[in-house]
């Protein structure tokens, strides 16, 4: 990439392809955009292009296409039927506290992803609030963005037991999902694997992976939704050109 030619005006010419190559490097190093190394395009155009792309919806329709064609690869249906929610507290930084809510469950100040994803650990839709925002209260709106992306193809959702009660199977319900929560055995001991509700575990495990997601970094609430959005994109992709490769 340290080979760009200047166009007339002085401005470094650099294709889409090597602009989404560097996008995913800030979200997988977790470097800031100014300290991006010389070698790369100036972060300004990468910047610019990123939020071209992002009001055009390309990632949202980037996801869509690759979810369904990894289901398609592993003999499901294209739209899924099932979903499974949850939420993350994320800890925040001087960049982003002015808008930290504190999370007494977890002892954390920051902000809540809340996730859903279907049973593959696919992404469908997420959003992001201050950490003491409750997760109940949240259920409609994800069940409406999970309609928006599958079609509304899916009518049941898996859920821990944070979600009970009827105002949150309520909200689903207007929604056309129904809630099904996954209770702890009665006598737990130790680590128990829940079924179903791991997988949504798993996809948090994976975005863990992103250092820019380990904390949240960022300013504006949108800007988080948008590099974990964008993450989830780059892991469909990874296991796209898998099954290219071994195809």
């Amino acid at each position: 990439m340290s080979n760009q030619k200047p166009t007339d005006s002085g401005i470094p010419c650099v294709s889409l392809a090597q602009r989404g190559l560097v996008l995913r490097y800030i979200i997988k190093t977790g470097a800031p955009w100014r300290w991006m190394p010389n070698d790369l395009p100036p972060w300004e155009i990468v910047y610019q292009q990123a939020q071209r792309w992002l009001r055009a919806g390309c990632f949202e329709a980037l996801a869509e296409d690759l979810r369904a064609l990894l289901r398609l690869a592993a003999g499901r249906k294209e739209h899924p039927s099932a979903a499974i929610i949850d939420s993350r507290t994320l800890r925040s930084t001087p960049e982003s506290g002015a808008r930290a809510g504190y999370d007494g469950g977890k002892r954390k100040k920051g902000s809540k992803l809340h996730l859903a994803v279907d049973t593959l650990g696919h992404f469908l839709a997420l959003h992001v609030t201050p950490a003491n925002a409750d997760d109940r209260a949240e259920v409609g709106r994800l069940a409406k963005d999970i309609q928006a992306a599958t079609n509304e193809s899916v009518n049941v959702a898996f859920v821990d037991q944070g979600y009970t009660g009827e105002r949150p199977a309520t909200a689903a319900a207007e929604h056309g999902i129904k809630l099904e929560v996954v209770k702890l055995p009665e006598a737990k001991r130790g680590f128990v694997l829940l079924p179903r509700r791991w997988v949504v575990e798993r996809s948090f495990a994976w975005a863990t992976r992103f250092r820019r997601l380990a904390k949240d970094y960022e300013r504006c609430a949108e800007t988080l939704a948008d590099m974990h959005l964008i993450a989830f994109v780059c892991i469909m992709l990874k296991n796209a050109a898998a099954l290219n490769a071994g195809s």
